[in-house]
């Protein structure tokens, strides 16, 4: 990791800087070669990279590059917090970093957070939550998902399509169950059951969640399925959901390109399915939503 670590000092060397050398740097390693460069160049130039890139550039750029040198697990903690500090709560980074994750993830982030925060994230979350969604984000934590290994068993989808009718059919809706089986599924036996609701009553999964559940509920609820059923669309959907109607969230789209980044068949794979479903480039609309420096790392995140 010699080369880009040089690299990188070079280009915040002196007066000015490289910001297209940074660009090109930071944007190529993987979440372990991204660790790795951060250590070498710490280590060599008795320096810190986060502190030297804060010095050398601002705004939505530099929590851009600050992103990618944190990598995934650093930065999904960094957002867990910032999400819930001061007044109010950013639901959707909540969403986008605990939702639809394997046991392993969501220990992993608690124990990160735990270290990083020395504070507990369901302490946290509790606070910060309330009734339905504070009783699916307390059951999302607690890791208990079926691991996608355990193959899906037909007559168990078609007790969860009873039990999840019964829990919608009838006067209001029985949000815990729902929860409960929301948060303990495997992808596969929530795909299995999206498709086995669909086909016993003729109207899909995703619907009856918009008409039963509302707010930030609703979201998780569908952000959780939307991530079993198409996960590349999901997240296709999700970024372009940062640059719709007037004005562009920029560093919300920034963590969410960056998040699909990490994973370069993933990432091909949403470009794709955005091409699908919005029928034009992912590439081109970014341009269209953003400029300078940051345009060119989101850009270069997804190449």
């Amino acid at each position: 990791m010699n080369g880009p670590a040089e690299g990188l000092k070079k280009a915040m060397k002196g007066f000015g800087t490289n910001e297209k050398e940074l660009i090109k740097i930071l944007s190529k390693p993987d979440p372990v070669a991204m660790a790795s460069l951060r250590k070498t160049y710490d280590q060599r130039f008795i320096s810190d990279l986060m502190a030297d890139i804060k010095k050398e550039v601002s705004g939505d750029f530099e929590d851009a590059l600050l992103a990618l040198v944190r990598g995934p697990l650093a930065q999904d903690v960094y957002n867990l917090r910032k999400a819930m500090e001061g007044a109010g709560t950013d639901e959707e980074y909540l969403n986008d970093v605990l939702l639809g994750r394997s046991n392993a993830d969501i220990n992993a982030i608690k124990d990160e957070y735990q270290r990083t925060y020395k504070r507990a994230l369901e302490s946290d979350i509790k606070a910060e939550l309330s009734s339905k969604t504070e009783q699916l984000f307390i059951m999302v934590l607690s890791a208990r998902r079926t691991e996608e290994s355990v193959p899906v068993d037909p007559r168990a989808v078609e007790a969860d399509v009873d039990k999840f009718q019964a829990a919608v059919g009838g006067f209001g809706n029985d949000a815990s169950t729902v929860a409960d089986m929301f948060s303990s599924r495997s992808n596969s036996q929530l795909r299995a059951l999206s498709q086995a609701y669909e086909q016993r009553f003729h109207k899909s999964l995703a619907r009856v969640i918009e008409k039963e559940f509302s707010g930030h509920m609703e979201d998780a609820l569908l952000r959780i399925l939307g991530l079993a059923v198409d996960p590349a669309k999901a997240d296709a959907d999700a970024i372009e959901a940062t640059m719709k109607g007037m004005g562009t969230r920029d560093e919300l789209l920034m963590n969410r390109v960056i998040r699909v980044h990490w994973n370069r068949e993933h990432c091909a794979q949403v470009k794709r399915a955005y091409k699908h479903f919005y029928k034009k480039d992912l590439e081109k609309r970014i341009k269209d939503e953003t400029k300078g420096d940051f345009e060119k790392i989101l850009l270069a995140c997804i190449e």
